[in-house]
Protein backbone atom coordinates (compact mmCIF):
# COMPACT_ATOMS: atom_id res chain seq x y z
CA UNK A 1 0.00 0.00 0.00
CA UNK A 2 1.20 3.62 -0.84
CA UNK A 3 2.39 5.37 2.06
CA UNK A 4 1.52 9.52 1.52
CA UNK A 5 3.85 11.46 2.85
CA UNK A 6 4.01 15.62 3.36
CA UNK A 7 7.60 17.07 4.22
CA UNK A 8 6.99 20.47 5.40
CA UNK A 9 10.46 22.78 5.70
CA UNK A 10 11.30 25.60 4.79
CA UNK A 11 14.74 25.14 3.15
CA UNK A 12 15.05 23.57 -0.40
CA UNK A 13 17.97 22.02 0.72
CA UNK A 14 16.08 19.77 3.23
CA UNK A 15 13.12 19.24 1.37
CA UNK A 16 15.17 17.87 -1.32
CA UNK A 17 17.77 15.88 0.42
CA UNK A 18 15.24 14.30 2.62
CA UNK A 19 13.06 13.54 -0.28
CA UNK A 20 15.65 11.80 -1.61
CA UNK A 21 16.64 9.91 1.07
CA UNK A 22 13.40 8.19 1.74
CA UNK A 23 12.27 7.72 -1.88
CA UNK A 24 15.58 5.99 -2.21
CA UNK A 25 15.43 3.72 1.63
CA UNK A 26 11.60 3.33 1.68
CA UNK A 27 9.63 1.61 -1.08
CA UNK A 28 5.90 2.63 -1.99
CA UNK A 29 6.17 6.19 -0.79
CA UNK A 30 4.43 9.20 -2.36
CA UNK A 31 6.25 12.88 -1.19
CA UNK A 32 4.42 16.24 -1.04
CA UNK A 33 6.56 19.00 -0.18
CA UNK A 34 5.09 22.39 1.79
CA UNK A 35 7.68 24.93 2.81
CA UNK A 36 5.70 27.01 5.32
CA UNK A 37 3.14 26.09 8.16
CA UNK A 38 -0.16 27.56 6.13
CA UNK A 39 0.93 25.52 3.28
CA UNK A 40 1.08 22.52 5.10
CA UNK A 41 -2.31 22.96 6.85
CA UNK A 42 -3.86 23.55 3.73
CA UNK A 43 -2.99 20.50 2.14
CA UNK A 44 -3.51 18.64 5.26
CA UNK A 45 -7.35 19.47 5.03
CA UNK A 46 -7.23 18.66 1.47
CA UNK A 47 -5.55 15.36 1.42
CA UNK A 48 -4.72 12.37 3.36
CA UNK A 49 -1.24 11.80 4.46
CA UNK A 50 -0.63 9.30 6.73
CA UNK A 51 2.45 11.29 8.02
CA UNK A 52 4.02 14.89 8.26
CA UNK A 53 7.67 15.35 8.77
CA UNK A 54 7.51 18.66 10.08
CA UNK A 55 9.76 21.84 10.41
CA UNK A 56 9.22 23.58 14.15
CA UNK A 57 10.91 26.52 13.05
CA UNK A 58 8.98 27.40 9.52
CA UNK A 59 7.75 30.82 8.83
CA UNK A 60 4.67 31.02 10.20
CA UNK A 61 5.25 28.35 12.67
CA UNK A 62 2.44 28.71 16.07
CA UNK A 63 5.27 26.58 17.70
CA UNK A 64 3.25 23.75 19.69
CA UNK A 65 -0.02 24.66 18.83
CA UNK A 66 0.57 23.33 15.34
CA UNK A 67 0.40 19.71 16.98
CA UNK A 68 -2.91 20.72 17.92
CA UNK A 69 -4.41 22.30 15.07
CA UNK A 70 -2.97 19.43 12.43
CA UNK A 71 -4.55 16.50 14.55
CA UNK A 72 -7.91 18.62 14.48
CA UNK A 73 -7.58 18.64 10.89
CA UNK A 74 -6.60 14.72 10.58
CA UNK A 75 -6.95 12.70 13.82
CA UNK A 76 -5.07 10.01 12.25
CA UNK A 77 -2.32 12.06 10.68
CA UNK A 78 1.39 10.62 12.24
CA UNK A 79 3.31 13.82 12.99
CA UNK A 80 7.17 13.53 13.11
CA UNK A 81 9.00 16.65 14.83
CA UNK A 82 12.06 17.38 12.38
CA UNK A 83 14.44 19.82 14.03
CA UNK A 84 17.80 20.36 15.57
CA UNK A 85 16.19 21.72 19.06
CA UNK A 86 17.26 19.76 22.16
CA UNK A 87 15.81 17.13 23.46
CA UNK A 88 13.37 19.12 26.23
CA UNK A 89 11.91 21.15 23.27
CA UNK A 90 11.13 17.75 21.42
CA UNK A 91 9.46 16.14 24.38
CA UNK A 92 7.47 19.40 25.12
CA UNK A 93 6.06 18.26 21.28
CA UNK A 94 5.65 14.86 22.04
CA UNK A 95 3.54 16.06 25.05
CA UNK A 96 1.41 18.16 22.88
CA UNK A 97 1.29 15.10 20.72
CA UNK A 98 3.63 14.82 18.25
CA UNK A 99 3.90 10.64 17.73
CA UNK A 100 8.18 10.97 16.84
CA UNK A 101 11.24 13.38 16.52
CA UNK A 102 13.99 13.13 14.84
CA UNK A 103 17.20 15.35 14.77
CA UNK A 104 18.03 17.41 11.68
CA UNK A 105 21.84 16.21 12.27
CA UNK A 106 20.96 12.23 12.17
CA UNK A 107 22.53 10.33 10.03
CA UNK A 108 20.84 9.09 6.91
CA UNK A 109 20.11 5.32 8.09
CA UNK A 110 18.35 6.78 11.69
CA UNK A 111 16.40 9.00 9.52
CA UNK A 112 15.11 6.56 7.28
CA UNK A 113 14.36 4.26 10.14
CA UNK A 114 13.04 6.92 11.86
CA UNK A 115 10.29 7.21 8.95
CA UNK A 116 9.97 2.90 8.95
CA UNK A 117 9.19 3.31 12.30
CA UNK A 118 6.91 5.66 12.34
CA UNK A 119 4.98 3.33 9.69
CA UNK A 120 5.21 -0.28 11.51
CA UNK A 121 5.00 1.44 14.95
CA UNK A 122 3.30 4.42 14.73
CA UNK A 123 5.71 6.37 16.35
CA UNK A 124 9.86 6.64 16.89
CA UNK A 125 11.84 8.09 19.94
CA UNK A 126 15.69 8.44 19.80
CA UNK A 127 16.70 6.71 23.04
CA UNK A 128 17.99 9.48 25.11
CA UNK A 129 14.45 10.94 24.81
CA UNK A 130 12.74 7.21 25.34
CA UNK A 131 14.65 7.27 28.37
CA UNK A 132 12.89 10.35 29.48
CA UNK A 133 9.63 9.71 28.61
CA UNK A 134 9.49 6.30 30.65
CA UNK A 135 11.15 8.01 33.59
CA UNK A 136 7.57 10.18 33.97
CA UNK A 137 5.13 9.57 36.38
CA UNK A 138 1.08 7.91 35.14
CA UNK A 139 0.18 11.80 36.51
CA UNK A 140 2.85 13.45 33.77
CA UNK A 141 1.38 11.60 31.26
CA UNK A 142 -2.41 13.83 31.65
CA UNK A 143 0.24 16.66 30.42
CA UNK A 144 0.95 15.11 27.35
CA UNK A 145 -2.63 15.42 26.70
CA UNK A 146 -3.32 18.13 23.90
CA UNK A 147 -6.13 20.49 24.31
CA UNK A 148 -8.71 19.02 22.58
CA UNK A 149 -7.90 15.51 24.04
CA UNK A 150 -7.94 16.78 27.65
CA UNK A 151 -11.37 18.73 27.47
CA UNK A 152 -12.89 15.40 26.42
CA UNK A 153 -10.66 13.36 28.76
CA UNK A 154 -12.39 15.47 31.23
CA UNK A 155 -16.39 15.11 29.68
CA UNK A 156 -15.52 11.42 30.00
CA UNK A 157 -14.40 11.50 33.94
CA UNK A 158 -17.73 13.44 34.46
CA UNK A 159 -19.90 10.84 32.97
CA UNK A 160 -20.25 12.31 29.25
CA UNK A 161 -21.31 10.22 26.12
CA UNK A 162 -19.93 10.24 22.93
CA UNK A 163 -23.32 12.06 21.82
CA UNK A 164 -23.45 14.66 24.65
CA UNK A 165 -19.49 14.84 23.90
CA UNK A 166 -20.07 15.42 20.23
CA UNK A 167 -23.25 18.49 21.33
CA UNK A 168 -20.81 19.88 24.00
CA UNK A 169 -18.01 20.45 21.53
CA UNK A 170 -19.29 19.99 18.24
CA UNK A 171 -17.13 17.59 16.84
CA UNK A 172 -18.44 14.49 15.04
CA UNK A 173 -19.20 11.52 16.55
CA UNK A 174 -16.31 9.05 14.65
CA UNK A 175 -13.49 12.23 16.03
CA UNK A 176 -14.65 11.46 19.17
CA UNK A 177 -13.63 8.10 19.16
CA UNK A 178 -10.27 8.52 17.56
CA UNK A 179 -9.48 10.94 20.19
CA UNK A 180 -10.53 8.25 22.71
CA UNK A 181 -8.31 5.66 21.65
CA UNK A 182 -5.54 8.72 21.42
CA UNK A 183 -6.53 9.21 24.90
CA UNK A 184 -6.55 5.50 26.05
CA UNK A 185 -3.19 4.96 24.65
CA UNK A 186 -1.39 8.07 25.68
CA UNK A 187 -2.53 7.62 29.80
CA UNK A 188 -2.10 3.33 29.32
CA UNK A 189 -5.73 2.99 30.36
CA UNK A 190 -8.20 0.80 29.35
CA UNK A 191 -11.49 1.62 30.38
CA UNK A 192 -13.43 4.75 31.73
CA UNK A 193 -12.57 3.59 35.39
CA UNK A 194 -9.09 3.69 34.82
CA UNK A 195 -9.71 7.12 33.42
CA UNK A 196 -11.77 8.16 36.53
CA UNK A 197 -9.04 7.00 38.86
CA UNK A 198 -6.59 8.79 37.22
CA UNK A 199 -8.34 11.82 37.00
CA UNK A 200 -9.17 11.87 40.68
CA UNK A 201 -5.34 11.44 41.65
CA UNK A 202 -4.49 14.17 39.33
CA UNK A 203 -6.62 16.72 40.90
CA UNK A 204 -6.05 16.14 44.48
Amino acid sequence: MIKNILIADDHDVVLAGTTMILESRIPDILIDQAQDYPEALDKISRRKYDLVILDINMPESKNKKMISEIKETDPDIKILVFSAYEEEIAIQYIKEGANGYINKLSKVDEISEAVKKMFSDGYYYPSNIAIKLLQRSPLDSIKSLSEREYEIFTLITRGFGNLEISNTLNIQMPTISTYKKRIHKKLQTNNVADLIRLYQNYIT
